[in-house]
């Protein structure tokens, strides 16, 4: 279907009584979106106009606030079109790169989170070797990597899925994620198994990686000082917040592509709105209000510093 692939348009059947609730919608998600956008990149830009900022740490947390950024722009504008416009439809182009967009930087994420346990765990129970294994390449190669392998394992699905014949033109949501094998008149054992594959890479081992680094963590600092216990629970308490919350949307979105057509359209609607709405807005209120060098630029840019 590689000729049609731009001819063909897709319903998106996520929303309830858009035509009646179109401006409220719009309302609450440009709101969202403007916020989503002005707190992320407040928080960015404190992390490129700091140098005490320049650290691992906040490098690889400005690596996910840029990761929400396109994650929003990615899949915002088009939902802010959708509740304005009489109808709600999307080319399979369109909607296959948004599928990308939507999974690749989610399993960057999650790899993203692992890195950041290994800096968390490198700083805290081998800091004399810190300098040495966190060095500015390795930094580098860790980001290069996180994008790189997510990049690659989102594009296979992707590719698959625009060579496979559609006989539904109706999606059961308000953007594409994995709901649109559902279009696909066949299933594909290739997608499946490449799916779990998939999902086994990207998104349980870094999660296995994640518990068992942080549970070395609890343990040397259970033994440890108080310096480095209070150190361990400033800097590792945001990064397991902001892991829970991801776990838990991502669950969100596995739930949502498999649930029956006969699922209730309102509480469908309510389930997707989680995943747009709250996890970008959550990284940068999360590290601007949690991470104590974070906020204490915060402080200074949008008030005068206390003088103590």
């Amino acid at each position: 279907m590689g000729d049609d692939l731009n001819l063909t348009s897709i319903t998106l059947d996520g929303y309830v009584q858009v035509n009646k609730y179109g401006g409220v919608y719009f309302l609450i998600m440009f709101t969202v979106y403007i916020l989503i956008v002005c707190s992320n990149s407040t928080v960015l830009y404190l992390i490129w106009n700091h140098q005490d900022l320049h650290e691992p740490m906040y490098i690889f947390i400005a690596a996910l606030l840029v990761n929400s950024l396109l994650f929003s722009n990615g899949i915002y504008p088009k939902i802010l079109t959708d509740v304005v416009s009489e109808q709600q439809v999307i080319s399979y182009s369109a909607c296959l790169f948004q599928f990308f967009i939507f999974y690749f930087l989610g399993s960057s994420e999650f790899l993203l989170l692992a890195v950041m346990a290994y800096d968390r765990y490198v700083s805290i129970c081998k800091p004399l070797q810190y300098p040495t294994i966190m060095k500015k390449t390795s930094v580098i190669i860790f980001l290069a990597l996180a994008w790189f392998v997510s990049a690659c394992h989102t594009t296979v699905p992707t590719i698959l899925s625009a060579q496979t014949k559609l006989c539904n033109f109706t999606l059961k949501g308000i953007f594409c994620n994995n709901a649109i094998y559902r279009l696909h008149c066949v299933g594909s054992r290739v997608i499946t198994i490449y799916g779990f594959v998939a999902l086994l890479d990207m998104a349980v081992l870094p999660l296995f990686f994640i518990v068992f680094t942080y549970t070395k963590i609890l343990i040397i600092a259970y033994q440890s000082s108080r310096e480095v216990k209070k150190k361990a629970a400033e800097t590792c308490l945001p990064h397991l917040l902001v892991l829970i919350s991801f776990f838990c949307l991502s669950a969100y979105d596995i739930i949502i592509a498999r649930v029956k057509s006969n699922f209730p359209k309102p509480a469908h609607l309510v389930m997707t709105l989680q995943i747009v709405l709250y996890h970008p807005l959550f990284n940068p209120l999360i590290y601007g209000l949690k991470m104590k060098e974070i906020t204490k630029h915060l402080k200074r840019l949008f008030g005068p510093a206390k003088i103590i």
